[in-house]
């Protein structure tokens, strides 16, 4: 690297740490109560305050199915973002899922796309705002935007004034909403004229499904309340239960208010009413009933503007704090500690939007930028998951994983496309503003997306870049904090990521593995990119317990073994880096079974049998800690040699016996059995232990290794150095054997 490179990252460095010492932390201020409060409120808005009338007027009476529907295809992300966020409880929600995720372009794209989509909706209600008031107040036609002005600054000061008076605003408002529209619901239900109901649908499937687009923006609620993770107490159980039981509850008011106001309004009168609470209200209670519905619904798009002020203005604070956005936005107010800056800036752009732009077009621009970032944020959950990511540890899990999330993308991806071609090029311009905002502010952000490690190059060649002096240990810009004080004679190396079932059993597995004098153990602790490494350098007790039982181990059986740490933003770069550095014979790894995930992404273990130089040893430690008994099973090929050596070393180490198994099919001939048993029995004629040929005729190899596995200690499988495409999508026979057997299972890939 030249020295004007090194120079700069140096100085890079050096400020991150200082603004990461020197930056204050938002207040977590935020109860269960609230956190729901501000959910259900900025979901109640013009979600069913104005949008029914325009959203019947796609699909007729069924404009309850659409909205039940609709909840129906937000429920996969609602769960999906629940898991996330109890893994990153941090403020900025979605843009911080992606980004992790993807990595810095794509959060630059998706805090754009959800900065906007909740500043337009907010916008949105702010301009529907301007329909109720008027029946309490008259107010000239070209006085209502400015009349929407008025209100936006009073949100902009109750948010620089705390989140928490916020919460307790939010929370009386949101009270008073749901009692309004339960008395429109109980008096309504009474009333309901059959004759208004038909048609049920006014343009058929297509009509009802472009209507549940149209309403999708409806729920973007569920992502606000994420959005603002850092300010939650105890957002590992607040969180994911604030957001499932405001969106259920929600659900039920919408459909229940949507299908009263279908039955009770004729269809002509509905399509063209904004303000459609007012209008009910005054048709079942009276004018005094009508005017007290006015003036909630004026409380009501207020308060969802006021939640979506107080969500979307967190995008920039933490893309700020990304290095994505200039270092403004992350400025917090002294004495309230909110984000000044970004909340008057996300104002300002709000009152360009209330003057300048059109209300329908607002509302399907919203929906559109929201479907988007929902389908991204389920794929988000699969690719963390899948790639087993050590820092990803949610308290809470999706349920039906993958089926919920698949079935989340396809119906967004149809959803988006049936919004038209105005905010599909919408999405179009996010896509291009996010990348110059990239490339002139962003560029500098070191971080790397999960899934730009752990990726399949032909699916996902566009995010991944193979850096060779990472795999060969020439690097001098790495992402751990790795001090180089490894063993020089080092043979073997065992990366210990905390999952092992017994880190002694597999550095004794390493060591009976071992053609050197040493062997060297490193545990290897990932966190989140935005996690400083320096602040983690002090061990923990549990790597304090495991140096302390490595050393009784080397004492007890004489074995000379060498522990380190390492705290990494990329595991599996940090792992190829202590095999370049070594120049190892042998990387050794506890393993859960799994080597390939997918046909997207794979885990840790995956990209490492393909990048790294050296032999690679995968055990699954199932708990038998005497090995007297080990079963190799091979098909016959050009390595059975380097294989069987392996296998007698373990032997050796251990005294035990070794049986080579062969499993052919029936339909072999008798003349290839033979001398595939010559060939073998020659092999095993050569090893100083006890030995045994064995082959058996099934046309189930799986099972037969599993029923054989109950009688051994060890089984050994050898593995090609690369799967091929069949293998990545259903997964490969070792695998499957793994998940069978009965004893502890070493997996081998030979590559010297």
């Amino acid at each position: 690297m030249r020295s004007i490179d090194l120079i700069y990252v140096f100085v890079q460095k050096a400020l991150f740490l200082f603004y990461y010492l020197t930056m204050k932390k938002l207040e977590r201020s935020l109860s269960l109560p609230y956190v729901i409060a501000i959910s259900i409120g900025g979901m109640l808005g013009s979600g069913i305050f104005v949008l029914p009338g325009l959203a019947s007027n796609i699909t007729g009476s069924s404009v309850w199915l659409a909205y039940l529907l609709g909840a129906l295809c937000v429920l996969p992300a609602a769960l999906s973002k629940s898991e996330l966020a109890t893994a990153m409880p941090s403020s900025g929600g979605t843009y911080v899922y992606i980004e992790r995720a993807f990595g810095p372009l794509f959060g630059t794209i998706s805090g754009i796309g959800l900065w906007l989509s909740l500043l337009l909706k907010s916008s949105f209600a702010l301009i529907g705002l301007s329909a109720y008031l008027s029946v309490l107040v008259s107010i000239d036609d070209n006085l209502v935007r400015f009349v929407a002005l008025a209100f936006l600054l009073f949100i902009l000061l109750l948010n620089i004034f705390g989140v928490k008076k916020v919460g307790k605003v939010q929370l009386v408002i949101v009270t008073i909403s749901l009692i309004c529209l339960a008395l429109v619901f109980v008096l309504g239900f009474q009333n309901i004229n059959p004759d208004f109901l038909v048609p049920f649908m006014s343009d058929g499937n297509a009509g009802l499904i472009s209507a549940i687009a149209f309403v999708y923006i409806s729920y973007s609620g569920v992502i606000k309340v994420a959005a603002i993770a850092g300010e939650i107490k105890n957002p590992n159980k607040n969180l994911p239960l604030a957001m499932i039981l405001s969106l259920l509850f929600i659900t039920a008011i919408y459909v229940l208010t949507a299908f009263v106001l279908v039955g009770n309004i004729p269809s002509d009168s509905l399509t063209a009413d904004l303000k459609p609470i007012h209008t009910i209200s005054e048709l079942l209670g009276g004018k005094y009933f009508g005017y007290v519905a006015a003036g909630i619904g004026v409380l009501t798009l207020m308060s969802g503007a006021n939640s979506g002020v107080l969500a979307s203005s967190r995008f920039p604070f933490a893309m700020a704090r990304d290095l994505l956005m200039p270092n403004l936005f992350s400025k917090i107010h002294s004495k309230y500690l909110t984000p000044v800056v970004a909340i008057l800036f996300t104002g300002l752009l709000m009152g360009v939007v209330i003057l300048f732009f059109d209300v329908v077009k607002i509302a399907k621009l919203a929906s559109a930028f929201m479907v988007m970032m929902f389908i991204a944020v389920n794929f988000c959950v699969i690719i963390l998951r899948e790639t087993s990511a050590q820092w990803y540890k949610p308290t809470y899990m999706s349920p039906l994983y993958p089926f919920l999330q698949t079935f989340g993308i396809l119906a967004g991806f149809v959803l988006l496309f049936l919004l038209g071609f105005m905010p599909l090029l919408s999405i179009v311009f996010i896509f291009v503003l996010g990348f110059i905002v990239y490339i002139f502010i962003g560029k500098n952000a070191t971080r790397t997306g999960v899934l730009t490690n752990y990726g399949h190059v032909p699916a996902l060649f566009l995010f991944y870049k193979k850096d060779p002096s990472i795999v060969d240990g020439s690097s001098e810009n790495t992402s751990s904090n790795l001090d180089g004080k490894l063993a020089s004679d080092a043979g073997t190396i065992v990366p210990l990521l905390g999952n092992e079932n017994s880190a002694e059993m597999l550095v004794e597995m390493a060591s009976a593995i071992n053609t050197r004098s040493s062997v060297q153990a490193v545990n290897i602790t990932e966190v989140p990119n935005q996690t400083f490494l320096d602040a983690l350098n002090k061990d923990t007790p549990r790597i304090i317990s495991i140096e302390r039982r490595l050393k009784r181990l080397s004492n007890a059986q004489k074995l000379k073994i060498d522990f380190e740490s390492v705290v990494t933003h990329e595991l599996s770069n940090t792992i190829a880096e202590l095999s370049g550095q070594t120049n190892c014979d042998w990387l050794v790894m506890g393993w859960n079974g799994r080597a390939h995930s997918g046909i997207l992404v794979r885990n840790p273990v995956g990209w490492l049998l393909t990048n790294v130089s050296s032999n690679f040893a995968l055990f699954k430690d199932n708990g038998i800690k005497n090995i007297g008994k080990v079963l190799i099973a091979l098909r016959p090929g050009r390595k059975d040699k380097n294989f069987l050596s392996v296998a007698e070393r373990i032997c050796s180490f251990y005294g035990a016996s070794l049986t080579l198994l062969h499993i052919v099919a029936p339909s072999f001939s008798k003349k290839a059995i033979i001398k595939m048993k010559e060939k073998s029995s020659s092999h095993l004629s050569s090893l100083k232990v006890s030995t045994k040929l064995l082959v058996e005729e099934s046309e189930d190899p799986i099972e037969s290794i599993s029923s054989l596995s109950s009688e051994y200690d060890l089984l050994i499988l050898g593995a090609p150095e690369k799967d091929n495409w069949i293998s990545v999508l259903l997964g490969t026979g070792r695998d499957k054997f793994t998940e069978s057997s009965a004893c502890s299972v070493l997996r081998l890939t030979m590559k010297k």
